[in-house]
């Protein structure tokens, strides 16, 4: 199936992690832009379920006041047409699958997506090896996250973003390519060098601030 997003674009992903309340009056700041993505981060999602993906939907649908993009970051590990389902439930344009789930799971998602008419992403997190994964799925997803973790961050500074498996992946798939881990406007920068698809951001979007659209205006300036 066509990736609801457009090939020709580059976008700004912002994920929004704390509650519905304080993602709506994000969203409320940002600028009408059909190159940014509204995400419902995973902590979102397990605290306030299809309510809250349902919720950045319509707050999104009113800022932009046109046709919007939404992520629903359910990272699936099991059950791959049932979390597809709460996606879709939720008005999710895309899900996620983790790229270190079974073989089994990752092709059922992706056929899952294409059977309710979401786009599917699936997260390389922890995969060293991403395209021994690809080589083995039926057919591959609408677009590969490559991710450096939070935690993985924290706790080990040296830990790269994987900018270099773009190159790798683009010589095999014809897939879209999401890069997270970075935030920023260097890492923005180096991402779209690297001929990323999809930048995702989420720190500096935790919580709403006075800046919140003017960062947001940076961003996307970066993101051509």
């Amino acid at each position: 199936m066509p990736t609801l997003l457009d090939k020709k674009k580059k976008y700004l992903q912002i994920a929004l992690n704390s509650t519905p309340e304080e993602g709506e009056e994000i969203i409320s700041q940002l600028p009408s832009s059909d190159r940014i993505i509204i995400e419902a981060g995973t902590p979102l999602i397990k605290a306030y379920g299809v309510d809250g993906i349902r919720r950045l939907k319509e707050a999104w649908q009113y800022q932009a006041e046109t046709d919007v993009y939404i992520v629903a970051d359910t990272k699936c590990m099991d059950r791959g047409k049932t979390e597809v389902e709460i996606a879709r439930s939720g008005r999710a344009s895309a899900a996620t699958a983790l790229g270190a789930a079974p073989i089994e799971t990752i092709n059922y998602f992706i056929s899952s997506c294409e059977d309710l008419g979401l786009d599917s992403m699936v997260d390389m997190i922890g995969v060293e090896q991403p395209i021994k994964v690809f080589r083995k799925l039926k057919k591959m997803p609408n677009v590969v996250i490559l991710h450096r973790g939070v935690d993985e961050e924290a706790f080990d500074k040296n830990k790269p973003i994987p900018y270099l498996q773009i190159n790798k992946i683009r010589s095999s798939f014809n897939t879209m390519i999401s890069i997270a881990g970075g935030d920023t406007i260097r890492e923005v920068q180096r991402a779209i060098f690297n001929d990323a698809d999809i930048v995702v951001v989420w720190k500096n979007f935790y919580s709403p601030a006075s800046n919140t659209g003017q960062l947001a205006e940076e961003f996307l300036k970066e993101i051509k």
